[in-house]
């Protein structure tokens, strides 16, 4: 039974309409008013011939016993009250449940279903800490590797979709993406002064999208921010519950938004092709569909292992040699913390993702075969810089698999023995003897660790700026 608390409810609203009593209801439908009442709260689930037979001595339809909706107003408040009682954040506080009987007054019943309600989203705003955000990130890490980061669902939906503009091979345009917009009812608006916690706005009501100004440089990606926009109404998302949910939304609307740029059946074509040739590389798949590098790379890890029949692992790495994104389902071992969490942790100073950064030359990627305990590894790197400084995008798969790829011939190799200490992290024992105890450094501290992000209905929103900017737009277009 779907909702056995709203069942019970209007079991026992429609026995108030027909006047009877527990026993009496009970000793027409054959069993004992006791157990009528553990029905009518909740707390047990009644056949469904014994629905029947209820219906009928209350003289309604099963239908009416089985809607979803509470049969007042105050039952609504009732069956609200005790789930938020029921839930882990009042559990916590080692309180008593208040049950709300006859003589609870309404206004009584709302003020305390207002106070958990209260207390639910500021015990959501909460969680969004840099402890729960390693935890939940660890968490949806492991459950992609576990379905080799492949979603075969939003496949389908995002070649319907692109299939539906009537999109066929190539880049998918502008065009095409206002098109895919408009058939879900909105229309894409470029604007200047979004809100500074926000990428895009969407006004669920008006059926706009707000983006950047379409000048931007590098506006290929205003296509990806459009449809991660409109895959939220694809996917039916509904408000993130929690850090993890959010998460996981924005997992499923990036990987949305990749399977429109670059549809499953026209990549996985091109890469077979590759494949073939022994000639894969992400510069290629990336130009092919326009795409980013990045893109490219995280779009190629959805499709390795489920077309190609190869493991493969990714990592975006700051030049700091901090992980700032990380994927692998091939064994290669990733840096962590305590918790499991990869995200800040320092990669090893002989890995391609760091080693890449002191080329001269980076107009092409950068080839490296990299020895490891887990075994050796073949990556490709590439690196590019934004206004926060210098990242590296690397995929690499094992040895096995490097026949595959362009530039397994190249003649760099290094060998990581990571985490060991003894690996790249301690000086020189010279360099040691000279030093130590006669310096003095202060840490570079980005700022953005001290920075609480703003707290909302989505996390990292300030909700205040959000409304503000829709009520300021909405007065526009009227």
């Amino acid at each position: 039974m779907k909702d056995l608390a709203t069942l019970g409810h209007r079991i026992r609203h429609y026995r108030g309409i027909a006047g009877l009593t527990l026993d009496q209801l009970g000793q027409q439908v054959g069993i004992a008013g006791s157990q009528l009442s553990l029905i009518e709260n909740g707390r047990r689930e009644p056949r469904l011939s014994l629905i029947g037979a209820v219906a009928a001595a209350l003289g309604v339809e099963v239908a009416d016993l089985l809607d979803d909706a509470p049969p007042s107003e105050r039952a609504g408040l009732e069956i609200e009250l005790e789930r938020l009682q029921s839930g882990s954040v009042y559990a916590s506080l080692g309180l008593p449940a208040v049950r709300p009987g006859k003589n609870m007054a309404d206004d009584t019943l709302a003020a305390l279903v207002g106070l958990h309600r209260e207390l639910a989203r500021r015990s959501r705003e909460s969680i969004a800490t840099p402890e729960e955000a390693r935890r939940a990130n660890t968490e949806l890490r492991q459950r992609v590797r576990a379905i080799d980061n492949h979603l075969p669902a939003i496949e389908d939906l995002a070649e319907a979709e692109v299939a539906a503009v009537g999109h066929v091979g190539g880049a998918l345009t502008h065009r095409s993406v206002t098109r895919m917009a408009e058939r879900l009812g909105f229309e894409l608006v470029h604007v200047d002064d979004l809100p500074h916690s926000a990428r895009s706005v969407t006004d669920l009501a008006g059926g706009r999208i707000y983006l950047p100004p379409a000048s931007i440089p590098g506006g290929h990606g205003l296509r990806s921010m459009a449809l991660q926009a409109m895959a939220h109404r694809v996917l039916g998302h509904a408000e993130p519950a929690s850090y993890a949910d959010f998460l996981q939304q924005r997992l499923e609307i990036n990987y949305f938004a990749a399977a429109c740029l670059m549809p499953r059946r026209q990549s996985v074509q091109f890469l077979r092709e590759a494949k073939g040739k022994h000639d894969i590389a992400v510069e290629d798949f990336r130009d092919a569909f326009g795409t980013t590098h990045e893109s490219a790379a995280l779009r190629f890890t959805n499709l390795a292992t489920a077309y190609l029949d190869m493991e493969v692992h990714f990592l975006r790495v700051g030049d700091d040699g901090a992980v700032y994104k990380a994927y692998e389902n091939d064994g290669l071992r990733l840096p962590v913390d305590v918790t499991g969490s990869t995200e800040g942790q320092l990669v090893c100073r002989h890995w391609s993702a760091r080693v890449a950064f002191a080329r001269t030359n980076r107009t092409t990627e950068f080839y490296q075969y990299t020895d490891t305990p887990q075994g050796t590894f073949f990556d490709s790197t590439q690196t590019g810089a934004t206004g926060a400084g210098e990242f590296s995008i690397t995929v690499g798969v094992p040895f096995v698999h490097s026949k595959w790829f362009r530039g397994r011939e190249t003649t760099n190799r290094l060998t990581s023995t990571c985490p060991d200490e003894a690996c790249c992290r301690r000086p020189d024992s010279q360099l040691s003897q000279r030093w130590s105890g006669k310096a003095w450094s202060s840490a570079k501290l980005h700022a953005h660790i001290l920075s609480p992000l703003p707290s909302g209905t989505f996390p990292g929103v300030d909700d205040r700026e959000l409304y503000e900017f829709l009520d300021r737009h909405a007065g526009a277009a009227g």
